[in-house]
Order: C-alpha cells, then sequence, then structure tokens
C-alpha cells in the first residue's frame, strides 16, 4: 500500500481509538452497577445481616431455624459454623462471610460463593468488550476511510503515469465509483485533460502527415523539371519557369505553416494590439477581392456600415478576415453572388460572409477547420487548407468565436464574432 495510505490510517485510527476511549472511560466513570448484579449483592449482604442480628439477640438455634427457612426461600448456600478462636473472630474481609462473638464463640455466617471462573471469565470478557470493540470499529473505519480518501489518488498517479509514457487515451473517471466529490471533478478534468492532449496528438500526427504529403508533389514535379532539363536543355526556358512556380507554392505553403505554427505556439503570450477600424479594414479587403471575383464574373453584397473600433492585432485580424473573403470568392459557383453582413453591438462586431458554391457537408462543418481540410465536395483551386484553421486560431487568439452553418438556400456561411478587447481564450470558452 501507498506509504499516503498508512499515514491517513494512522491518522484516522488514533483519532477514533481516543475518542472512543475517552466516551468509555467517561461512561464507567458515571456508569451504575448493572441491576441484576447489584440486587444479588445487595440479597447477599441482607441475608447475611438478618442472620447476624437473630444469631446475637435471639441465640444459636433461632439462627438455625432462620437459615433453614432462609434457604427453603432464597437458596443462597447460607451456612453456620462456630470456632473456639474468640481472638480471631472478625478478621475476615469477605463479602460471603461474616464472624459473630457471642458468648465466648465465634459464629461464622457464610454463603456459597458465586462460580469465581466463570464469573471471572465474564468480568474479564466484560472489562475487554469496549476495547475490543475499540479496535476492531476504529481499524475498520480508519482503513475504510483511508482507502476511500487514498484510491482516487492512486488512479490519478496512475494516470498521470500513464500521460508519461505518451498514453493519451488512458482514463480515470470511470474508476470513481459513483462519487460526487472534488475529487471526482479532479478526475474529470484529468480525463479533459488527456482528451485535450489526445486531440493535439493526432492533430500533430495529422499535421506532419499532411505537410509532407503537399510538399512531396511540388518537390516532386520540381524533380521532374531536372530531370526534363537533363534530357532536353533546350526547354530551359519552360522548365524554369514550371520550377519558379513550384518554388513559389512551396514558399507559400510554408509561409501558411509557419504562420499556423506561430499562432499555435503563441496562443499563451500576450497580443501586440493596437486600436484599428475592423469594419475599415473588411471594406479594404472587399475592396481587393473584387478584382478576382470580376474574373469568374462574382458580385459581392455588402451590408457593411459605421465603424467598429477595437484593440486586436492588425495583422492576425487581416489574415482572418483575407482568408474567409478569399475562401468564399474561389468556391462559390460563377455567375454567382457573395453577401457579406456586418452586425456590431456595445462590445462585439459579428461578420457573416456567405457564397453559392458546392457547401460541405454537416458532418464537415468543424472540420473544415482543421488544418489542410477541405470539403470532400469542394472543387480542387488551389490552396492548401490552412486559410480556415488561421483564421479560427486568429480570432480565437483575441477572445471570438468561428463557425460555418448551411443556409437554406445553399453554399456555405462563415460567422465571425469579434470583441472590442481581447479575452483570455479559456475564460472566452467559459463565456461562450
Amino acid at each position: 500500500m501507498p506509504r499516503l495510505f498508512w499515514k491517513f490510517f494512522a491518522t484516522i485510527w488514533l483519532t477514533l481509538a481516543t475518542t472512543l476511549t475517552v466516551i468509555i472511560v467517561i461512561v464507567n466513570l458515571f456508569q451504575i452497577p448493572p441491576p441484576g448484579r447489584d440486587r444479588e449483592y445487595q440479597e447477599r449482604a441482607i441475608i447475611l445481616k438478618l442472620t447476624a442480628n437473630v444469631l446475637t439477640r435471639d441465640g444459636e438455634d433461632a439462627a438455625a431455624r432462620f437459615i433453614r427457612t432462609s434457604e427453603y426461600t432464597v437458596p443462597l448456600g447460607l451456612t453456620l459454623s462456630k470456632t473456639m478462636e474468640s481472638p480471631a473472630c472478625g478478621d475476615e474481609g469477605r463479602a460471603e462471610t461474616k464472624s459473630i462473638l457471642k458468648d465466648g464463640i465465634c459464629y461464622r455466617i457464610s454463603v456459597a460463593p458465586e462460580a469465581n471462573f466463570l464469573l471471572n471469565i465474564a468480568d474479564n470478557l466484560a472489562l475487554l468488550v469496549p476495547w475490543l470493540s475499540i479496535f476492531v470499529s476504529s481499524t475498520v473505519a480508519a482503513a475504510a476511510l483511508a482507502r476511500y480518501l487514498i484510491r482516487p489518488v492512486v488512479h490519478l498517479r496512475d494516470g498521470l503515469s500513464a500521460l508519461a509514457h505518451g498514453r493519451f487515451d488512458f482514463r480515470i473517471g470511470n474508476q470513481m465509483a459513483g462519487r460526487k466529490d472534488e475529487v471526482t471533478a479532479l478526475a474529470h478534468d484529468f480525463d479533459s485533460t488527456a482528451a485535450r492532449l489526445q486531440e493535439l496528438q493526432d492533430a500533430q500526427q495529422r499535421l506532419f502527415h499532411d505537410v509532407s504529403h503537399e510538399l512531396r508533389s511540388p518537390l516532386s514535379r520540381l524533380q521532374a523539371a531536372v530531370g526534363v532539363l537533363r534530357q532536353s536543355p533546350a526547354k530551359l526556358g519552360a522548365m524554369l519557369d514550371r520550377m519558379d512556380r513550384e518554388v513559389e507554392r512551396l514558399d507559400a505553403l510554408v509561409g501558411e505553416v509557419l504562420t499556423l505554427a506561430r499562432l499555435t505556439a503563441g496562443s499563451g503570450l500576450p497580443l501586440k494590439t493596437q486600436t484599428l477600424d475592423v469594419i475599415e479594414l473588411l471594406n479594404e479587403i472587399l475592396g481587393d477581392s473584387a478584382f478576382e471575383a470580376q474574373a469568374r464574373q462574382v458580385s459581392i453584397t455588402t451590408s457593411v456600415e459605421g465603424t467598429f473600433r477595437a484593440e486586436v492585432e492588425g495583422e492576425l485580424i487581416y489574415r482572418a478576415l483575407e482568408n474567409v473573403v478569399r475562401n468564399a470568392v474561389k468556391y462559390t459557383a460563377e455567375h454567382s453572388h457573395i453577401s457579406v453582413t456586418c452586425e456590431a453591438t456595445t462590445d462585439r462586431l459579428k461578420i457573416c460572409v456567405t457564397d453559392q458554391g458546392p457547401g460541405v457537408r454537416r458532418d464537415e462543418l468543424e472540420r473544415i477547420f482543421q488544418p489542410f481540410s477541405r470539403g470532400k465536395e469542394a472543387v480542387p483551386r488551389g490552396g492548401y487548407g490552412l486559410g480556415l484553421a488561421i483564421t479560427r486560431q486568429a480570432i480565437e487568439r483575441h477572445g471570438g468565436r468561428v463557425h460555418a452553418s448551411l443556409p437554406d438556400a445553399g453554399g456555405l456561411a462563415v460567422t465571425l464574432e469579434l470583441p472590442r478587447k481581447p479575452i483570455p481564450y479559456g475564460l472566452a470558452e467559459e463565456r461562450a
């Protein structure tokens, strides 16, 4: 058993044993003798005294008659004997014997003693039972209470050991045996932490896989271009152009991965904020996106008015808004339109960007915010699936929220909620 168990056990056992001992001592100090034993002692004392009185007053014959009558009524083994050793008369100190000196003769009146062996056993048991009860009850109670207190600690230790060895699927909440206390809350917090670590581990492994996959394609094309150049040096111009495009793609991919990595790693660092008008920033992004939208004959309808000055890190918010708007322009259907609306309150700005593209399945509404994730029905139009992941990280670092929904008319709607002042991420989750 753990050392902590024995510490709890010893403390609780000593406390219980001391308490029960004090209670028993106090009760014994003020306890009245048992009614049965007290009555028997009184009967013996009264019989001896009456016999002595009869002997003293009426003589030996009267005392003998009294003894016969008494034994017939209450048999106590009452006897009368005499001895000539008068100087020793009255030396007996036992409760069963009484000596009377009359006419120079020492008369000894006695009753049969109780069964000493059985009486001693009963008396000893009577004395031992409370102390045995103290020992047994305090030991059982201390062991049960110590085990009740230590058992979740042992489970928590096993859980932490499992986490230290990379077993993030280990859970201890189901081992609390129906407890509803702070220890149970701690166990559930541990399970939540383990689940979060498991999610992060899965996301990291998935990110490594996706990054390696995305890097492999342009690198393969670069290798192919080098191979073509070696075989056909005359195609140098075309191959150099192809290699330039692949390098640009690699540069864009690495840039987005680094941005996402900085957002993830710096989630606990303070933001470098400045006061900006977010609506003005959004209008600037919409103006730049309008040229790209015209190439696909896509119109952008806006309901963006007023101002919303907030303390934000400008670069992050610009990337977040731009990614959402450019995604809408990229994936909406040709000859369609994009709707951008803003709702500003005293301390919060809500932006909704809705396109008319193929949308995503309902079970993919959360998955599209993960790195390198795209809807299965989305038409490939370049990019690496990092834009919405960067958007969510940037908005959540400011204490806001990002979510996607499916409009009744089709397409996809992405809603961003941004507070006027940054809120710590944990506190923002609680308010949400």
